[in-house]
C-alpha cells in the first residue's frame, strides 16, 4: 500500500489526547489518525446503507404484498399448528 504524508492542524488538547492514547494503545500518533479515519470512514458508509434500506422500506406495502403476507401468516400458522 502506498503512503502519502500530510499535514494536518488540530486543538492542542485534542493532539493531547490522540497522544497519550497512542502511547496507551502501543501504535503511532500515525497509526492511530489512520485507525480513527478507517473506522470514520466506515461509520459513514454504514449511515448511508442504513439510510438507503431505511428509504427502500418507508413506504408502506401495497396490495400484492399484504395478500402475499395474509397467505404466508395462514401457511405458517397451519405448519406451527400443535407443535407447542
Amino acid at each position: 500500500m502506498e503512503s502519502i504524508k500530510t499535514a494536518i492542524s488540530i486543538d492542542k488538547s485534542l493532539f493531547a489526547q490522540a497522544n497519550a492514547l497512542a502511547r496507551k494503545m502501543k501504535v503511532s500518533r500515525s497509526r492511530l489518525f489512520v485507525l480513527a479515519l478507517e473506522d470514520f470512514i466506515r461509520e459513514q458508509e454504514n449511515r448511508e446503507l442504513l439510510e438507503k434500506i431505511n428509504a427502500v422500506y418507508e413506504d408502506e406495502p401495497d396490495e400484492s404484498e399484504k395478500i402475499l403476507r395474509r397467505k404466508t401468516r395462514k401457511s405458517h400458522r397451519r405448519l406451527i399448528e400443535g407443535q407447542w
